[in-house]
C-alpha cells in the first residue's frame, strides 16, 4: 500500500515552483499558499490515501467473510431512487450483493432504506432490481423504516433476528462499512462486514434492466428536509433514535 508521506509528497510537489517563484509576499499572496497548502494536506492527501486503503481493506474483509460463510442473510443499506434510473452506488450494491448470493456466500438479503430523500422506498427499488438479476423472490426481504445508515444497520439486523436468521453480514461499499463499523461496535452488533472489491464487482457483466416500480411509491412523501430538523438530523445520525428504543427495552 502507498505510503502517507509518499502521498503527500505527490499531492505538495507541483507546490514547489509556487514558493519559488518571485512574487512580493502581499497579504493576498501568503493566504493563496496556505490555502493551497490546507486544501492539499486535508482534503487530497486523505483522499488518495483511501483510494490506497479501501481496495486492501476490502480484500481483507472479504477473505475473513469466507471463513464464516454462507451466511443466511446479508444486509444491504439504501441508496436514494430519483425514479428514472438507479445510481452508480445503488447499482455496485444491488450487483454485489447478488454476486455473494448467487457465489453462496449468501442464503438470503435484506434491503434496507424506506423514502427518505425522494417518494420512493429504497430498499423495495432495489429488491426489484435484484429479483431482475436472478436472486429468488424468497430470498429478498425489505426493512423500509430506515432514514440513517445506523438504522440500516439496526433496524435490519432486528428483522433478521425475527426471521430467525442467526449468521448476519453486511454488504456495502467500503465507504459505508468504515462509517458503520463504528455502529457495530456502540450497538454491540454480532455481524460481520463484506465491503465491495471492485476489482471483482468490474468483472461482472453488468446490464441496467427495467424494473416495475409500482407499489414502491410513497403516495404521502414528504421530503426528509422538510420532516427533520438540523438538530434532529445531527441527533439521529449518531444513533438517537436506535438509543432510545434500546434505553425502552
Amino acid at each position: 500500500m502507498v505510503s502517507k508521506a509518499s502521498l503527500l509528497r505527490l499531492v505538495t510537489r507541483n507546490m514547489k515552483p509556487i514558493l519559488m517563484e518571485k512574487m512580493p509576499l502581499t497579504i493576498k499572496t501568503r493566504f493563496v499558499l496556505v490555502l493551497r497548502y490546507f486544501l492539499a494536506y486535508t482534503i487530497f492527501a486523505p483522499w488518495l490515501i483511501a483510494c490506497s486503503y479501501f481496495p486492501v481493506a476490502s480484500r481483507k474483509f472479504y477473505s475473513k467473510a469466507i471463513v464464516h460463510q454462507p451466511f443466511d442473510v446479508i444486509i444491504v443499506p439504501g441508496v436514494p431512487f430519483d425514479g428514472k434510473k438507479w445510481s452508480i452506488s445503488m447499482k455496485a450494491r444491488v450487483y454485489w450483493s447478488v454476486y455473494l448470493y448467487q457465489k453462496g456466500m449468501a442464503r438470503n438479503i435484506i434491503y434496507s432504506g424506506g423514502a427518505v430523500y425522494s417518494p420512493y422506498y429504497e430498499s423495495i427499488i432495489m429488491a426489484r432490481y435484484a429479483e431482475v438479476l436472478g436472486v429468488e423472490k424468497e430470498n429478498i426481504y425489505t426493512e423500509t423504516e430506515s432514514e440513517f445508515s445506523c438504522e440500516n444497520l439496526y433496524y435490519s439486523w432486528l428483522l433478521a433476528k425475527k426471521l430467525g436468521f442467526d449468521k448476519v453480514a453486511v454488504a456495502t461499499d467500503p465507504f459505508q462499512t468504515r462509517k458503520l463499523k463504528r455502529f457495530k461496535n456502540k450497538f454491540n452488533l454480532p455481524v460481520i462486514f463484506i465491503p465491495v472489491v471492485f476489482d471483482t464487482l468490474a468483472a461482472i457483466q453488468q446490464i441496467d434492466p427495467v424494473i416495475d416500480t409500482s407499489g414502491a411509491y410513497f403516495t404521502e412523501f414528504v421530503p426528509f428536509t422538510k420532516r427533520h430538523s438540523f438538530r434532529d438530523i445531527g441527533r439521529c445520525t449518531k444513533g438517537g433514535r436506535i438509543m432510545k428504543i434500546m434505553h425502552e427495552k
